[in-house]
């Protein structure tokens, strides 16, 4: 047995982390609780293609005689200005973060090695990471058990890379599609975010989301944000956010909680203000709510540069950094506050046993990891692209098909147009390390690849994503006019070019490419670029049959005139082969909406599962949504008897009634209607996948949990193929009453 007992790894985590706390001074502790320096500035690459350390790095760990935690290191984009020229791919990811930690740990006291912190937002953020479609597009799949798989991939990319614990946004609902981090969330629905949110958890985590140690190829996960982001009001960035109490448990917080109960290890604090207190230093979020009530023991990170910002109600960076650790924040982002926490503690701002408690909880996760007995290993996993390419598939959704799709035999020559259909730059999502040539394929390459043989495939550009330069549009007006079908790949793009302006904390300042999603990159209008209309109105006056294809990362608004239109989010690299299986038909188009698609940005907010009011639409347009949540059509048809409810349980037969196999979402809303506040007109409370050859019928149960009905005496239960059919179904009345 080790004479030192936090050496010891047979000995209890929490008796090896009260041990080694016992031993650190005051300006160790604080170091642990930092996570300053841009892990991009650690290294350099050398003439021989190896890496070096740099002084930055040097002088990071002397401040503190280690290093709680570096961000970054395996971050590649236009901002942190890596790529395959001067970053670290696969080959060297692990050996880079392996010097790095040497030095750590060797410049530490009492041997303490850092926490090694990476953007996982679809897929981990490094050269020759597998990208997987954005969060948006997983909403699309409601197919928690795939996305789950997929977690656990990236879990163990980040993983044999040397890094350690994955950031990866999964809390913000999305109510203004304005907002550019819109492609981050899951969607609109609190329910919907909660099952994913639970799947992502058990993917990343596995069996440590129990509270033990993490596999070699598990990650710890920070779950952003916490709490209420995604209500930024004007659908701007770091914006204030209006909520009221009832609007943040209902809506903001359920993501959360069932993220809390999977196990997650963390959370990060998000940058919007709840009822007039950053959630960086709100202690009734983050000690009162998350802790107390809630029970959770891990770690809370505030997002970058967060914790100064409190500066503004503080008046100084050390009143601020000890209000963030005060409320409940462990380790902070950049932030020079929590640098200056010994000063705090000296002047009475910070108890060192509150000081104390952080530190404890970032130890904990060191000793989970296993970071002191020994740097765990794991190889790089295979098939990558395969389950990113899954993933997209299963998030195509079809929102109108006039006969036109799939692709039929009768089809000789089709017409591939629009600014999406021949490059994979803009299929991606924000947080996108640099692709290698070659990575993915296009709808238009995959189209060529995939079409049977003698079908004609021409092409023309047309126009940009951006701009109203229209010059291309009589080539692909030519090429339409001589097909029997155009496919117009339309969109939006989140892709940071090189040219773009950040702030300090990565969002664009000013995007100066084709961006036109992302953080920082907000919308007033929900339309596409001016020339994207011209094309698409000038390809359907042709009278060739059109489908619309839309490459983006938030709704927009396009007009019904083409007679088949789909969506397939930011699907990634792989999401042009996606895109051409369902047209071809060699694939079902089974994803289903995740967020109401409006009519104009005029008409905003559209969200389904809005108060119970009896206004009525506006004079001048609807105030229904052109598509509702849940919506998805398939190429088959689905029947759906009358569904029963046996005590919570409600059981409903679905057929298929077409003559192909599909896929086919039961979803179970429920409407309040003997309750203790105003209600919602609908919530979704449960929902299950069926795949049905043709004539197959089978029995489809769900359950109502507890927690979806409490506060309510009676309610009515709705099933349905979307939000929208729902509010026409039939009801079943569960009385609580008796």
């Amino acid at each position: 047995m080790n004479d030192v007992l936090y050496r010891d790894p047979t000995a209890p985590v929490d008796a090896r982390v009260r041990d080694l706390l016992s031993r650190m001074t005051l300006r160790e502790k604080v170091g642990q609780l930092n996570q300053r320096m841009y892990g991009w500035d650690a290294y350099r690459r050398t003439a021989d293609g190896g890496f070096e350390l740099t002084d930055a790095l040097y002088a990071e760990t002397e401040r503190f005689e280690g290093l709680g935690a570096l961000y970054g290191l395996q971050r590649a984009d236009a901002w942190s200005g890596v790529d395959h020229t001067n970053g670290p791919g696969a080959e060297h990811g692990a050996g880079l973060a392996e010097s790095v930690q040497r030095h750590v740990v060797a410049r530490s006291r009492l041997g303490i090695p850092a926490l090694f912190v990476e953007e996982v937002p679809h897929g981990l953020m490094a050269l020759d990471g597998t990208v997987l479609p954005v969060n948006l597009a997983v909403g699309a799949t409601w197919d928690p058990a795939l996305y789950e798989r997929a977690a656990a991939h990236a879990a163990a990319e980040l993983r044999a890379r040397g890094g350690h614990v994955a950031l990866v946004s999964a809390l913000d609902i999305s109510r203004d599609p304005r907002w550019g981090r819109t492609e981050e969330c899951f969607g609109e629905d609190p329910y919907l975010a909660a099952r994913l949110t639970r799947a992502l958890v058990r993917g990343m985590q596995g069996a440590a989301s129990s509270g033990g140690p993490f596999a070699a190829d598990k990650a710890p996960v920070v779950l952003k944000h916490f709490a209420g982001q995604g209500a930024t009001v004007g659908g701007r960035n770091s914006a204030e956010s209006e909520l009221g109490r009832r609007e943040l448990h209902e809506i903001h917080l359920p993501a959360a909680r069932a993220g809390v109960r999977a196990g997650a290890a963390a959370v990060m604090s998000a940058y919007n203000e709840v009822d007039g207190m950053p959630c960086s230093g709100n202690r009734a979020l983050l000690t009162g709510l998350l802790r107390d009530d809630w029970g959770f023991e891990g770690l809370v990170m505030a997002d970058g540069l967060a914790v100064d910002r409190l500066a503004r109600i503080t008046g100084d960076t050390v009143s601020a950094g000890a209000l963030a650790l005060n409320s409940g924040v462990d380790l902070s982002l950049w932030d020079e506050g929590f640098t200056r926490l010994e000063e705090a503690v000296e002047r009475g701002l910070v108890e060192e046993t509150v000081l104390d408690a952080a530190v404890a909880r970032v130890l904990r996760l060191k000793f989970r990891l296993g970071l002191l007995d020994g740097t765990p290993t794991s190889s790089l996993p295979e098939a990558g692209a395969d389950i990113s390419r899954k993933v997209a598939r299963a998030a195509v959704t079809l929102l109108r098909n006039d006969d036109v799709l799939p692709i039929g035999a009768t089809v000789s020559r089709i017409a591939v147009l629009g600014p999406q259909a021949a490059t994979t730059a803009h299929q991606s999502g924000d947080y996108t390390a640099p692709q290698l040539p070659g990575t993915g394929g296009s709808v238009l390459d995959a189209l060529r690849r995939l079409a049977p043989p003698g079908l004609d495939i021409r092409h023309a550009r047309g126009c940009a994503l951006t701009g109203d330069d229209r010059s291309g549009i009589p080539a692909a007006i030519a090429e339409a006019a001589g097909s029997d079908l155009a496919v117009l790949v339309l969109g939006g793009s989140s892709a940071r070019g090189t040219g773009t302006e950040f702030d300090a904390n990565g969002a664009a300042r000013k995007a100066v490419s084709e961006m036109t999603c992302g953080e920082g990159v907000d919308l007033a209008e929900l339309r596409l670029g001016a020339a994207q209309y011209a094309l698409l109105d000038a390809v359907v006056a042709t009278g060739t049959p059109t489908a619309v294809v839309l490459v983006q990362g938030r709704p927009h608004v396009v007009p019904d005139t083409a007679p088949a239109l789909l969506t397939a989010w930011y699907p990634g690299p792989w999401g042009g082969e996606a895109i051409a299986e369902v047209l071809l038909g060699l694939a079902e188009p089974t994803g289903r909406l995740p967020v109401s698609v409006p009519r104009s940005a005029a008409q905003l907010p559209v969200y389904y599962n809005h108060k119970d009011t009896e206004y009525g639409g506006y004079v001048d347009e609807s105030a229904e949504p052109a598509y509702s949540f849940g919506h998805g059509l398939a190429y088959t048809d689905f029947a759906f008897a009358a569904p029963r409810l046996d005590g919570r349980t409600v059981t409903v037969e679905v057929t298929n009634t077409g003559a192909r196999q599909g896929r086919s979402v039961v979803q179970v809303y429920l409407r309040r209607l003997v309750t203790g506040s105003w209600p919602r007109t609908l919530e979704l409370c449960a929902f299950e996948s069926v795949v049905l050859a043709p004539g197959e019928s089978r029995t489809v149960r769900t359950h109502l949990g507890a927690d979806l009905t409490a506060g309510t005496e009676v309610m009515e239960i709705r099933v349905a193929r979307s939000s929208r059919e729902a509010l026409t179904a039939v009801p079943l009345v569960l009385d609580l009453r008796s």
